[in-house]
């Protein structure tokens, strides 16, 4: 979708906001000359922004607005590296609780529920985020926040929790549990909020079937607001992502030209109206594509399809590019594996070697299996990895993402 003359203006109040602020993209406007921009072509030409530049701000260099409009500062989730800080203004942090409450009515969720919240509190913006939308629709907040499973599932039973929030690891984790204790019938659930990791549709299926739930993809990172800046439907062909607050392109992650819409390249974001740290054409890194047409839902916002994986997630091994997502399609192959599996990479006499871990239950042979599962890898990435099978409920379970690949390479002496 090409950005429209009502999207150039707002972009150019960012623009000006971002040259009077004087911060590392404001520097680049000025240097490109650049005040503002009238057409599709200009808006293309503008400097790309990435992870590098926020981390660089560190610690307030990305505020935009005057410290005394400033109420609120989150930070990135990521492990590596300076923290990103983002600062909210008042109407940052309205403008989210919107965006937030749109993508539960998308869901179908009404403020008759009661929606109980894991994902963590704190200066990450998940669980935040999820309570600040439901007290925009006026639904009943349960914010329990991550951890102590055995509460949760008691508040879960004892408050009637109709809608479930939390990423798909720990909703796996959930699913397990109630599985384990036999309280299917008493848990009252029926839908689940998920975000934060991708997640196989065999995952899926595990999630929706234990737990008795509809699920919805949600969308977003601390850099653009945090969760909430789309969702997927019941349709399921994508989610709907909100044009009145962010434009989104998708460009070819090498060259970084734009794409049309139906090709599958990294996601960019533009935000549209924010104050407290305006982003222009931020390389998200996600991977996925624009969702060509309309909806059968109704629904009139864009589509983008699920993310498929990162850009960064590629692994190099035996001089060949393989991707997470690659294995994890193969393994959907196997009904008889579960949706769990770990990816470990080392380098043991002079070469590389990739171990997959997978699940199933006793009643496989679990040498025929693994040979199964090696052959149809090899066959799909040129080499053939190292399969162990393991007994369901071995590989380890989170509360918050599962790291499904470990590269040891980097450990080794």
């Amino acid at each position: 979708m090409r950005i429209t003359e009502e999207q150039i203006k707002l972009v150019n109040g960012r623009i000006k906001a971002l040259i009077e602020a004087d911060n590392f993209y404001g520097k680049r406007l000025k240097a490109a000359g650049v005040n503002e921009i009238s057409t599709v072509e200009e808006f293309e030409k503008l400097p790309f922004s990435e992870k590098a530049d926020l981390r660089d701000a560190y610690p307030l260099g990305l505020m935009t607005a005057k410290e005394s409009d400033i109420v609120r500062i989150h930070s990135s989730s990521g492990t590596t590296g300076k923290p990103v800080i983002i600062p909210y203004t008042a109407k940052d942090v309205d403008d989210w609780a919107i965006m937030f409450k749109r993508c539960y009515e998308i869901a179908g969720i009404t403020n008759m529920d009661r929606i109980h919240i894991t994902p963590g509190y704190g200066l990450w913006t998940a669980g935040i985020g999820f309570q600040n939308g439901a007290e925009k629709l006026g639904a009943m907040a349960i914010p329990m926040g991550p951890g102590n499973t055995e509460k949760q599932l008691q508040m879960m039973q004892d408050m009637k929790s109709t809608v479930l929030c939390s990423t798909s690891s720990y909703a796996l984790l959930l699913t397990e549990e109630v599985e384990k204790r036999g309280i299917k019938d008493k848990i009252f659930l029926k839908k689940g909020i998920i975000g934060s990791e991708r997640w196989s549709d065999k995952m899926k299926k595990t999630i929706s079937e234990g737990l008795g739930i509809s699920l919805y993809d949600i969308y977003g990172l601390t850099e653009i607001y945090g969760p909430g800046i789309g969702i997927s439907c019941d349709e399921n062909t994508g989610m709907h992502y909100f044009d009145d607050y962010i434009y989104i392109e998708i460009i070819n992650p090498v060259t970084g030209e734009n794409l049309p819409d139906g090709e599958w390249g990294e996601v960019v974001i533009t935000t549209l109206v924010k104050e407290g740290a305006p982003l222009i054409r931020y390389r998200t890194h996600d991977l996925s594509r624009i969702v060509p047409g309309s909806c059968p839902c109704g629904c009139e916002f864009p589509r983008l399809d699920t993310i498929m994986g990162r850009t960064d997630d590629m692994m190099k091994i035996k001089g060949v590019n393989v991707f997470p997502s690659q294995i994890e399609e193969i393994l959907q192959k196997f009904p008889e594996v579960s949706s769990e599996y770990q990816i470990r990479i080392s380098h043991l006499d002079g070469k590389d070697t990739m171990r997959i871990y997978v699940e199933t239950n006793g009643t496989v042979d679990f040498l025929e299996l693994a040979k199964r599962i090696a052959d149809r890898v090899k066959s799909v990435i040129g080499f053939t990895p190292l399969v162990k099978v393991v007994e369901e409920g071995v590989l380890p379970r989170s509360e918050k993402k599962t790291k499904r690949v470990i590269d040891e390479r980097y450990d080794e002496v």
